[in-house]
């Protein structure tokens, strides 16, 4: 697998909470080399793999942060609000795209310093006061734009210096490449593990989708693969992970201690790079709803590193991407008794 080209390809599909669709066709077409993929109702992916082996839930979520439609005013302005985990901070003066009766690229408005009055230059603006400019008036907007639609940052995913990538959307399609990448060499390697893997829907609503997707599968184990935050010089270097230094293994109450300490065991005895994040209780991410759904689910966490978290410009290094897919394929062909060279 072409890592950079896949994540590039799926980060580019829309997939606002609640309108995971397009993604979801695509990712059932990817998933039919495997078993037989199904769309659940809440609008995620389910494909069950029979095998031998404990039966092992593989999630990843598909959906991303972005904007939903309210309304057009009467200049033709496209106004918004938050759909999932959206930043005011970021959106000023940014690119989107307007997922109307026709994709429409906009602009958020943004009020240039000279004109600002003092007070609001140190004001985080609501969003209500917010507008996106798409260039037509009102009548024309209103006959594209419709309440409801959903709004995307605008993707302009790039490779940077020493491999690194970026783009939107990589929160959590990094994860979603992971798995793909994983039952790669899972299947390559000859073993035929009793898997379910699910790509769930709605994450950014507060994980929605990951517990009745459980429910559903009635796992006996779940890993969770999710990003998660990777060092700059104005975060807290005791809670991020760096790029380029390999899968981060959660290590938390909320997460069964036996997986943790099998996949930290099973990281340094195949090399794989890799690196802990410790939390103080649950993870934040669909390893929390999983290990509580029907009677409860042991289940561990893997996130890839990544900077600038919910902006269009998320970053990571490919190379933390394959030492994620390498190490779910090491577990799940170690616990369906096949031994992987």
């Amino acid at each position: 697998m072409d890592i950079q080209k896949e994540l590039f390809a799926l980060s580019a599909i829309p997939a606002v909470p609640g309108r995971e669709y397009l993604i979801v066709q695509e990712l059932r077409g990817r998933l039919a080399h495997y078993g037989e993929a199904k769309t659940n109702p809440l609008g995620g992916v389910m494909c069950k793999i029979d095998g031998r082996g404990p039966h092992i839930l593989l999630d990843a979520h598909i959906d991303e942060i972005g904007l939903i439609v309210t309304g057009v005013d009467d200049k033709g302005f496209v106004k918004f609000t938050k759909c999932g985990g959206a930043d005011a901070r970021v959106l000023m003066a940014a690119g989107v795209t307007v997922w109307g009766r026709e994709p429409l690229f906009g602009v958020v408005c943004s009020v240039p310093p000279h004109l600002e009055k003092p007070e609001d230059a140190i004001k985080l603006p609501d969003f209500a006061e917010i507008a996106i400019d798409i260039g037509r008036g009102a009548e024309e907007a209103k006959k594209i734009v419709s309440p409801g639609d959903r709004i995307t940052l605008k993707d302009e995913s790039k490779l940077l210096l020493n491999g690194r990538l970026s783009g939107k959307a990589f929160d959590d399609r990094a994860g979603v490449v992971a798995v793909l990448r994983a039952l790669e060499l899972i299947f390559e390697s000859g073993a035929r593990p009793d898997l379910t893997v699910s790509f769930s829907s709605q994450e950014e609503l507060g994980t929605r989708g990951a517990g009745p997707a459980a429910f559903s599968a009635k796992p006996e184990q779940a890993i969770a693969v999710d990003v998660s935050y990777a060092l700059t010089p104005d975060s807290p270097a005791h809670k991020c992970g760096e790029l380029g230094k390999g899968v981060m293994i959660g290590v938390a109450p909320a997460l069964d201690y036996d997986m943790t300490e099998e996949l930290k065991a099973i990281a340094a005895e195949k090399n794989i790079p890799h690196q802990l994040e410790v939390m103080g209780g649950e993870s934040g991410t669909n390893a929390d709803p999983i290990s509580v759904s029907g009677d409860g689910v042991k289940s561990a966490l893997l996130s890839v590193p990544l900077r600038y978290m919910h902006t269009a410009v998320e970053t990571v290094s490919p190379s933390d991407i394959e030492s994620a897919a390498k190490l779910i394929a090491e577990y799940v062909i170690k616990n369906s008794g096949e031994n992987y060279v």
